[in-house]
């Protein structure tokens, strides 16, 4: 069941005022003065009509649990964080405190879990890095989860699955926060997420049971969960059975299968051809966790299976692998990241279809760490100009929460790379304002009738408001409603 015909009223289209109308989930007529017996009027006086926004690289649930944790992200050493949770500590309900954002790459000291333990002795804190690859905990922390490391630092998978079991509230109330998550982004502009979370598709069944998503949810598949998703013969962009109701069941559809090349730049196990700079010779490239050779069987068989597939790929090694085993599987797909590529293998991602799922803000923060510790290769990192010149397509996303989940702070960190008054970061891979939107909006860059009445109406033209303000003022850009399918999931006019 789609939406009730809409009529908007008096929009900015490309410069000319236009009606536009919203009938069966799509844009049914563009015209002036148009008529339409029995559908709902809003009056836009003159708002800026675009494409909605997307999202293509989230985790939703972290995202909505991070927005309630201990926020560490501006601390600029390991004692600086333990300070900063020392002094949340008495106002955070429950037994175990946990901390979200640091990035080490560049502190005078590591993390350790003597550091917390000096600071916080008698209660459990976990501590999760700002690219979810890296958990830190105290003592009491790693009793209680049964870990066994020294430091009190796990990287990678046992990292990923210590974030999974950190859960401090019931099913119920987790679900809550993640609708109201969705319903945040919506208020940004955002018609669509790729949530790529580390749980079962089953969850979102179950947390839209009462109401649907304030977005459209593409739900990833990892490898752990994936023989459920074979059995039941899902394929990717199939509603998710169960949903309940029409409205869900169009907004909640099955996703790709996402896979690990590599770790990350902050954790120094992105996957590299250059050594990082000081490291021990076992770890010098980085972390190979999946091969060609098991990668390409891999894509292989869920191509096979109907699943769309999207792979981690952070270092240009990693990247190279993940290209080959592309290639050698014969299937499209997406590398998600992409943060350093070799100039070889930038064309190939259009010849071989592999869209570039990219994240500008990363390009914004972990400058600083890149100069630092991919000295050799920074003038290969977060290649987007590059990429769309040899046709690629490019897509944009937050990865939140290692960003926020704010799809016009990705577009101002594409267009200026740089957020804190210093000049852009290699600014020769800069995009413009127009190649930006399309990326946020899954490639499109105008309304036209018979697409999908998935849009957002402006107070101004973003082109106006970067022309005025900068990019800080874009990625303050003014939503006043959004429609997903023709109805409304946002509203502030």
């Amino acid at each position: 069941m789609s939406a009730p015909d809409l009529l908007l009223r008096d929009v900015a289209l490309d410069g000319d005022r236009r009606d536009v109308l919203l009938a069966g989930g799509r844009v049914a007529a563009i015209g002036a003065d148009l008529g339409a017996p029995g559908a709902a009027v809003v009056d836009a006086q003159g708002a800026v009509l675009r494409p909605g926004l997307r999202d293509e690289h989230v985790h939703l649930t972290q995202w909505a649990t991070a927005r309630r944790r201990v926020d560490v992200s501006a601390a600029g050493s390991a004692q600086e964080v333990a300070a900063v949770l020392a002094r949340a500590a008495p106002g955070v309900d429950g037994d175990l405190l946990v901390g979200h954002g640091f990035r080490d790459a560049l502190w005078p000291d590591p993390p350790h879990a003597r550091v917390l333990d000096a600071r916080l002795p008698d209660r459990a804190v976990l501590v999760v890095s700002q690219d979810l690859h890296t958990v830190w905990l105290n003592s009491a922390a790693a009793q209680r989860f049964g870990v066994s490391a020294e430091d009190g630092v796990q990287v990678e998978g046992a990292a990923m699955d210590l974030i999974a079991a950190a859960g401090t509230v019931g099913a119920q109330q987790r679900d809550r926060w993640v609708l109201e998550a969705t319903d945040a982004a919506a208020a940004r502009g955002v018609t669509g997420v790729v949530d790529l979370e580390y749980a079962p598709v089953e969850d979102w069944v179950r947390r839209t049971a009462t109401r649907p998503p304030g977005v459209r949810v593409r739900v990833g598949v990892w490898p752990e969960f994936l023989d459920g998703v074979v059995a039941a013969g899902l394929r990717s962009g199939d509603p998710l059975p169960g949903a309940a109701g029409p409205t869900t069941a169009d907004r909640l559809r099955l996703g790709p299968l996402k896979l690990f090349v590599d770790g990350s730049l902050g954790t120094r196990t992105a996957f590299c051809h250059d050594p990082y700079p000081g490291a021990a010779p076992a770890g010098a490239h980085g972390l190979l966790r999946l091969g060609r050779e098991e990668l390409s069987d891999r894509l292989r068989a869920a191509h096979a299976a109907g699943l769309d597939l999207a792979v981690h790929a952070i270092g240009d090694a990693a990247v190279t692998v993940a290209l080959d085993a592309f290639e050698a599987a014969g299937a499209p797909g997406r590398i998600e990241h992409a943060q350093q590529v070799q100039p070889a293998d930038v064309p190939r991602f259009a010849r071989l279809g592999v869209v570039a799922s990219v994240q500008p803000r990363h390009a914004v923060d972990d400058r600083d760490a890149c100069d630092v510790h991919w000295a050799a290769g920074a003038d290969r990192a977060f290649p987007y100009a590059a990429l769309l010149a040899a046709g690629a397509e490019v897509v944009l996303g937050s990865d939140a929460p290692v960003a926020p989940l704010d799809p016009w702070d990705a577009v101002a960190s594409a267009v200026h790379r740089s957020i804190d008054g210093r000049p852009p970061w290699h600014p020769e891979q800069q995009l413009s304002l127009a190649d930006a939107l399309a990326a946020a909006s899954g490639g499109r860059r105008d309304v036209r009738v018979g697409e999908p009445a998935d849009l957002v109406l402006l107070a101004r033209h973003p082109a106006a408001v970067l022309a005025d303000g900068g990019p800080d003022a874009l990625r303050r850009t003014e939503v006043l409603a959004t429609l997903v399918g023709g109805a409304v999931t946002h509203r502030a006019l």
